[in-house]
This record gives structure tokens, C-alpha cells and sequence, in this order.
């Protein structure tokens, strides 16, 4: 399945999650030799939410949340029968998020909002060193990047551009990556603002490199373009390589809503070995 472009490999696991999915992860994100994919995400019973997610990226590391694949995961427990509920809570290791699913003509789910709480701003928490989380310089390759620190239940570096298409992120990305500054790494957006109301994004996604789409970036990069005075908090339309994402700030709870497509690309099954199921 995908969210405008960001692929996962989806698993159900309400009958039981693979014993060691970080591994298989890996196996079947190459996209040479296995399915190929961002990485995996598992669909599991929770004991406090309709659902539970687990994500693990295309290099068997374990993200906390996915903004797409919560977006996907709704379409599929709908549209394989697995509720009827139009209402969702899915847990994360992020916390609870809340989905409202919107069926199209054909009675499969067509869009997602997801409720994706409230941004975290204190550097600590994000986390990532620095005094303040907004305008923090810092140096690579002899160049000033201007970095600004989100978390939307995972790390987000958020830098304004004047030409996104000029931008070397397969350079940059990386190193910004892995700086010192995030001590759990994050995840690298590089953004240019069409006017208030639009957004242009590309992202260099901890653990997977750039990807076509991600949810928590466009979330991220909507509230540092609030935060700056760049953008408006509400129906910011964020243009990325897979398709658009419409992010909005609920005004009295602080929540950042996200809404977009979930498409299913195939169903299937493959041979991998015994010792990671």
C-alpha cells in the first residue's frame, strides 16, 4: 500500500506479529530482491485502541509513527473487513491517534484524517540540541543551514528553501540526518513556500533516505511555516513528490489534522525463512 507515494508492505498481525521483524523488514524493503517498500508495518490487536501499529523502516530500525501508513492501515482494516467503524483509534509508540475514514463510490476507503496531536516544540523532548527549536544554525560542508526542530511524534528538520529543485538532498540529507544534534537522528524536509497556502516538500526520511511522501514532514513543515509567518494554520495544501496532503491546526486544541489518499497496490504472499516468522 501507499499514501501518494510513501510504500509500505503491510502485515496483518491480529493473528500473530513475526518474531523478528526488523530482519524481515530489511528482506522485503529491497526492492531488488525482495518486494520493495519504505519498509514494513504491522497491523496488531491493542489493548487500548481499536488497533495498534509497528513500524519498522527499510533498514530494520523501529520508527514511532507513520502519518501515511496511519492513513493506510485505516483503508485496510475497513476495506478487509476487519471493522465497520468509520471512527478509529490506532496505537503507536507516539501515543494514541484518532482516524476518520471517508468511503468512495466503490465502498472502499478513498481518504483518511488522522488526528495527529499536537506538535512538541521544547528541544528536550523533540529531541535535539539546541537552545531553541526554531532558526538553529548549523554547518555542513562549509554551507549555514537554518534548521527548524519538530516533533510530530518523531524528529523532524524542517529547512526553507528559495529553489527546492536546486536542493542536493541526497547530499545534505544524510548528514543533517545523522548531525549530533538529534540524538536519535531525524527526518530532513526541505520546503519551499508557494504562497500561504501552499507548500513544495521533499524529505530525507531517517532510516528509508528520500521518499516519495511523509506524513509527520508535511505536519512538521506546516507548523514551522505557521510558527515563521510563512504559511497559514489552516487547509495548507503540501505539494510532494507522491501527491498532496491538506494539513490544518485545530485553533483550540493545538492538534494538527492530516488529511489525504491510501491506496492499495497488490496483494500477495512471499517465501522468506522460517526463522523470521
Amino acid at each position: 500500500m501507499h499514501g501518494i507515494g510513501n510504500d509500505y508492505v503491510y502485515i496483518d498481525c491480529m493473528g500473530g506479529s513475526p518474531s523478528d521483524p526488523a530482519t524481515l523488514s530489511v528482506l522485503l524493503s529491497d526492492r531488488h530482491k525482495g518486494i520493495g517498500g519504505d519498509g514494513i508495518i504491522l497491523i496488531c490487536p491493542s489493548e487500548s485502541s481499536d488497533f495498534k501499529m509497528r513500524i519498522f523502516n527499510a533498514d530494520g530500525s523501529e520508527a514511532k509513527m507513520c502519518g501515511n501508513g496511519s492513513r493506510c492501515i485505516g483503508k485496510y482494516v475497513y476495506d478487509f473487513g476487519l471493522t465497520d467503524k468509520l471512527k478509529l483509534t490506532l496505537e503507536t509508540l507516539s501515543g494514541v491517534k484518532y482516524l476518520t475514514l471517508y468511503p468512495g463510490p466503490d465502498g472502499k476507503i478513498a481518504s483518511t484524517t488522522v488526528d495527529m496531536g499536537a506538535p512538541i516544540l521544547t528541544p528536550a523532548d523533540i529531541p535535539v540540541v539546541a537552545v531553541n527549536n526554531l532558526q538553529i544554525p548549523v554547518e555542513v560542508d562549509g554551507e549555514t543551514y537554518i534548521i527548524n526542530a519538530i516533533s510530530m511524534g518523531n524528529p523532524h528538520g524542517v529547512i526553507f528553501v528559495d529553489d527546492l529543485d536546486s536542493t542536493d538532498i541526497h547530499r545534505i540529507g544524510p548528514k543533517l540526518e545523522n548531525h549530533p544534534m538529534w540524538p536519535d537522528r531525524a527526518n530532513i524536509e526541505f520546503a519551499q513556500v508557494i504562497n500561504p497556502k501552499e507548500i513544495r516538500m521533499r524529505v530525507w526520511e531517517r532510516g528509508s533516505g528520500e521518499t516519495q511522501a511523509c506524513g509527520t514532514g508535511a505536519c512538521a513543515t506546516a507548523v514551522a511555516a505557521s510558527l515563521l509567518g510563512l504559511a497559514d494554520k489552516e487547509d495548507v495544501t503540501i505539494h510532494l513528490l507522491g501527491g498532496d496532503l491538506v494539513i490544518s491546526q485545530d485553533p483550540v486544541t493545538g492538534h494538527v489534522m492530516m488529511n489525504g489518499p491510501a491506496t492499495t497496490v497488490f496483494n500477495g504472499e512471499m517465501e522468506v525463512p522460517a526463522n523470521l516468522l
